[in-house]
């Protein structure tokens, strides 16, 4: 529970090792007064008590010490709330009260019929800060221009270096830091979803590296088009706005008695450097953001790179008796399953079997994979559907279109507006009655293009269709996890297109990338990790070389051990294995079984980045620890060099564990903690416990 001081306008949330405190003037200015290491109620309320400076006219003194600034009055950062009504644009609050339950503290105001609330909550055991707001409308119509989540303010520092993740397309996650400047850095998407172009997070430090130092980091829990601002202010302060949309062309209009809740803007602050930030992001996503993340997720095997759109039933048994051979726990089947879909062109939206392809429904496939032992899960991508399709035929007025233009086609596909109730609807009935229709275990669910013409001819406020959309996704997810609560979900977006705190509070684990090259997943996933867990990073095999993008061919040693990093599939053609190539994949598959929980839930250390030579992580859970490393070149002839390792008890011994041929060349130094490895090996594991 917050700390709150007896006249109610001053509060502190604590964390393990960090707070967080506000203050409301007499004037009703809500001001940020700490956010860094520990302090109690007395601390914060001397900090309250210092006097704003004297800047006016030309400056604000309000201006990077406001909470959360809103448009109008004597104010020029960008605002996080921009609100207008027939009369007037604008927001003069006033504050009206505070209230906590259950760990969350309120704060109440109002403007004329609107109710603003900024929530606050601080996780037992964690150090994030969760924010929101409310805005509930009592009078006449309201438009939110702009409604962003949280304001956060940083500490006086002399400068300031900005970490975000970045990327495209087969390319995502890719990390980078610069210094930050003064002005604006701004990222997002306008796309509709997530994106693969930047990740919704942004971390911020003076002089940090991987395991020393204070940084500061922020996630937005939102699947749409979505907006972040670092700005390093006149004065040199720093501040960060976020939240749902991209533009202020308008967000939502509030009629009577409508309320709006902006998704969740979580924000870090860490003294372990880059390292623990990521540590207690994970930990915060494991306990409080990620469905069932006490169970492992299962190795799984992808039909997608074995068949591509030629399918049948029997070329799938066939493949599944293969898989199950190497100890594939869960088998997927990709597109093509269902409608007229033997191509993109056709039979997106007709979510029923082919009955060429399944005479008998899915049903008796799933019977086989499961008489096999493994799970059966299957592809969707619900939002989307080809004009060559039933549905399209039937109901064209259901996509996003602009009346008068053309209908932009990517992948030979159209977005189904989900803003719209009926369309829920009947995507409701088609998702609940596959699932009611065979024994599914799975479903991956995929979104493989932007947002191009989002209109809605037919609605008095189509922009609303950006954020609705959205909210339309989420009700869909959660209906049938409610429904089917034995699914698991899986977020896709053509990879890693949509990977956020908000869509993985509804699924177990994501698509990382289209990207399965071993090497190149090594950089895409040291980038990921900043944010998110290895218990939701989908990781493949597949085949060698790699004929999806660049051709490279790669050991299937260095292939398997890139993929242990995440949560582990196969994607090969499993017809095209030699007899050595499965029975080594059965191993790697067999100690992957053996690690999996190290990986998946224990806490991440990145000893090595993937910047050519010797790169490797570490995870370490309880007394035991796995170090997973890859050599990608050596010049020279220069030695391998030895890997220092973290998170262990340098007073005692830790022994190696042998686990067959997939481990030879790891050479542990006990009581120097130290790894090396032999030069001859591309990638190796190295398991330990202690002694």
């Amino acid at each position: 529970m917050p700390d709150i001081s007896e006249d109610g306008r001053t509060w502190v949330l604590s964390g393990p090792a960090s707070s967080y405190a506000v203050h409301v003037t007499d004037r009703d200015e809500l001001l940020h007064l700490h956010w860094g290491p520990r302090i109690d109620l007395a601390d914060a309320e001397a900090l309250a008590l210092r006097p704003l400076p004297d800047y006016w006219p030309f400056e604000s003194t309000l201006d990077g010490r406001e909470e959360y600034p809103v448009e109008g009055g004597p104010r020029f950062v960008r605002p996080a709330l921009s609100v207008r009504t027939a009369e007037r644009r604008g927001t003069e609050w006033a504050y009206q009260g505070h209230d906590t339950e259950e760990g969350e503290l309120r704060l109440r105001f109002r403007d004329g019929d609107l109710d603003i609330t900024l929530h606050y909550r601080m996780r037992p055991s964690v150090d994030v800060v969760e924010r929101w707001v409310t805005l509930d409308n009592r009078g006449p119509a309201v438009e939110l221009l702009r409604a962003d989540s949280a304001t956060w303010t940083l500490p006086d520092r002399d400068t300031w270096r900005l970490s975000q993740l970045h990327g495209r397309w087969g390319a995502e996650s890719r990390l980078t830091r610069s210094a930050l400047t003064h002005g604006e850095k701004v990222i997002g998407s306008r796309r509709g979803h997530t994106s693969h172009q930047h990740l919704p997070w942004v971390a911020l430090d003076t002089e940090a590296t991987e395991e020393h130092g204070e940084v500061y980091s922020c996630a937005l829990g939102w699947s749409g088009s979505w907006r972040i601002a670092v700005a390093q202010l006149p004065d040199a302060r720093v501040q960060i706005t976020g939240g749902a949309g991209h533009d202020d062309s308008g967000l939502l209009m509030l009629g009577t008695g409508e309320s709006y809740t902006t998704p969740v803007f979580a924000g870090l602050r860490s003294d372990g450097g880059f390292g623990g930030a990521s540590r207690a992001w994970h930990a915060y996503q494991r306990a409080y953001v990620i469905p069932d993340a006490e169970r492992d997720r299962p190795v799984l095997f992808n039909s997608w790179e074995a068949t591509e759109f030629d399918i049948s039933e029997k070329q799938q048994r066939a493949l599944a008796e293969r898989a199950a051979a190497l100890g594939v726990e869960l088998f997927v089947v990709d597109d093509g399953w269902f409608g007229a879909r033997t191509g993109d062109r056709a039979g997106l939206g007709d979510w029923t079997p082919n009955p060429d392809r399944f005479p008998g429904g899915l049903k008796p496939l799933a019977d086989h994979v499961h008489g096999l032992g493994m799970q059966f899960g299957i592809w969707v991508e619900p939002e989307m559907v080809n004009p060559d399709s039933d549905l399209y035929r039937a109901h064209p007025d259901w996509v996003q279109y602009q009346t008068g233009r053309k209908r932009t086609e990517f992948r030979n596909q159209l977005v189904l507006n989900l803003a719209r109730e009926d369309v829920r609807e009947y995507l409701w009935e088609q998702l609940d009655g596959l699932l009611s229709s065979a024994p599914v275990d799975y479903v991956k669910w995929d979104f493989n293009r932007c947002f191009t013409d989002a209109g809605w001819p037919d609605d008095a406020y189509p922009q609303r269709l950006w954020v609705d959309h959205v909210h339309g996704l989420y009700a869909l997810l959660d209906r049938l996890r409610a429904t089917h609560p034995g699914v698991a979900f899986e977020s896709c977006s053509g990879g890693g297109g949509r990977i956020d705190l908000g869509v993985l509070s509804r699924t177990d684990q994501v698509w990382t990338s289209d990207n399965t090259d071993p090497l190149d997943r090594l950089a895409i996933q040291h980038g990921l990790s900043q944010i998110h867990p290895a218990r939701v990073m989908g990781a493949w095999v597949t085949d060698s070389p790699n004929a999806m993008l660049n051709h490279r061919a790669g050991s299937l040693r260095f292939r398997f051990v890139s993929a242990m990093a995440g949560v582990l599939g196969v994607g090969g053609d499993l017809t095209g294995w030699t007899s050595g190539e499965l029975a080594e994949a059965g191993e790697w598959v067999r100690l992957y079984k053996e690690i999996r929980p190290l990986v998946q839930r224990g806490d991440l250390y990145r000893l090595r980045p993937p910047q050519g030579g010797l790169s490797a992580v570490q995870y370490v859970l309880g007394d035991e620890s796995v170090v997973l490393a890859w050599l990608q070149a050596q010049r020279y002839g220069e030695p391998v060099p030895s890997l220092r390792l973290r998170g262990l008890d340098p007073t005692t011994s830790y022994e190696c564990l042998e686990t067959g041929e997939v481990h030879r060349g790891a050479l542990l130094l006990h009581r120097g903690l130290r790894v090396g490895l032999r030069g001859d090996l591309d990638a190796t594991v190295v398991r330990l416990k202690r002694k």
